[in-house]
């Protein structure tokens, strides 16, 4: 044996990754009442652990340990909707086509939440109220999102739609493109929302000076602006608490 090949007997080469992905089980060699897909079957999904439900999803034969290493590599489930396709395909055993299925997963999980929460059943009674309607979405986003939040007569929520992305200074913000689906919807009066994906929830002067702007437009078209919510990592300020613009005198 030469001494190359001694070397590599007694010292594996191999990443840590790789010898991870050795190391997983096969759910073939599990057995059958251990089997994510069986225990769904006959167990339902509430039965089931979050790495059994993420191995069906997956359908790899390395599922349960795959999706417990996925799990502990983004740092929780709950980090799933943060990731890119391009970050999820670089975890060992997912690759592009089940990342593309991940980051599917990750945008229906907000779409649900969203509907699950019905905008046309809430009111809006406080600017907790309008952050809690806003924050689980878009505390996730890594780019700023202007939103805003059409209300009727009574503060209940017409719709919530998006107006920008990814870049809300004054220069681009637009009156006409902000109000224009209040107008649509025959919205009486409409909250402002845009996230810092710093994570700072204090509003700048730009964000200020902005917010007067579009009271005033407001005014104009007949649009209450009641407040403008800044939407930081698990937290929000609201400008009309604040008292930083003349939101009173805008309904």
């Amino acid at each position: 044996m030469t001494e190359t090949q001694t070397h590599q007997t007694l010292f594996d080469l191999n990443t840590y990754d790789q010898r991870r992905q050795k190391l997983r089980r096969l759910i073939r060699d599990m057995p059958t009442e251990e089997q994510p897909a069986y225990r769904l079957d006959h167990f339902g999904s509430n039965g089931l652990s979050s790495p059994e439900l993420l191995a069906v999803l997956l359908g790899a034969k390395d599922g349960l340990d795959l999706a417990t290493d996925l799990i502990c590599t983004i740092g929780g489930l709950s980090e799933l909707p943060k990731k890119s396709k391009q970050e999820l395909a670089q975890i060992p055993g997912i690759g592009e086509k089940r990342a593309l299925s991940l980051v599917a997963l990750g945008e229906l999980s907000r779409r649900v939440f969203r509907e699950s929460r019905g905008p046309d059943r809430q009111q809006i009674r406080s600017p907790a109220d309008a952050a809690s309607l806003l924050m689980p979405e878009m505390i996730l986003l890594e780019q700023e999102h202007l939103k805003t939040i059409l209300l009727d007569t009574r503060n209940n929520v017409l719709s919530v739609p998006t107006i920008y992305i990814g870049n809300t200074n004054s220069a681009a913000i637009r009156a006409g493109e902000v109000f224009k689906h209040a107008i649509r919807a025959n919205a009486v009066a409409m909250i402002i929302a845009h996230n810092h994906p710093s994570g700072e929830a204090t509003p700048s002067p730009e964000d200020i000076n902005v917010t007067k702007t579009l009271i005033q437009a407001g005014r104009l078209l007949e649009v209450s602006v009641l407040d403008h919510i800044i939407i930081g990592n698990k937290t929000f300020t609201s400008m009309a608490e604040r008292q930083l613009c003349d939101f009173n005198s805008s309904r």
